[in-house]
């Protein structure tokens, strides 16, 4: 796809190759980074049940949340490995960059770890009873 603020690469849109770029980029999240793959793991493991339970909006909200997560989990990344490139020496700043980083991705995983929990209280009774 062209980049037009730099004037680089091909020109015309494709939806199916921003899909296929999309896909490749989460298969390599999920196989490289731990930390995807288990919160996707978890979040399918409560999301079952909730659906099961016909608990839609509850099971959008699981969606919503693993969504942003996962989203912030792929940018903290991202901003690591550019960092990494960019600097392969201890900087100072550079720590500060990944840290903010860090701690953007932390904040996401607090709320998603408090809507799972949330969710998983209101289905147990459904699945213990």
């Amino acid at each position: 796809m062209k980049n037009k603020f730099l004037e680089t690469g091909e020109h015309g849109y494709h939806p199916l190759r921003k899909f296929r770029i999309i896909l490749s980029g989460l298969r390599f999240a999920v196989l490289h980074d731990f930390s995807v793959l288990y919160k996707i793991i978890i979040s399918v493991l409560i999301l079952i049940p909730v659906m099961i339970y016909k608990e839609w909006v509850d099971a959008s909200l699981i969606i919503l949340a693993t969504g942003v997560m996962i989203s912030a989990e792929v940018f903290n990344t991202a901003i690591e490995a550019i960092c990494d490139f960019m600097e392969t020496r201890y900087n100072e700043k550079i720590k500060i960059i990944k840290d903010i980083a860090a701690a953007a991705a932390g904040i996401t995983i607090f709320t998603w770890i408090a809507v799972l929990t949330i969710e998983l209280i209101k289905v147990l009774p459904h699945v213990t009873g």
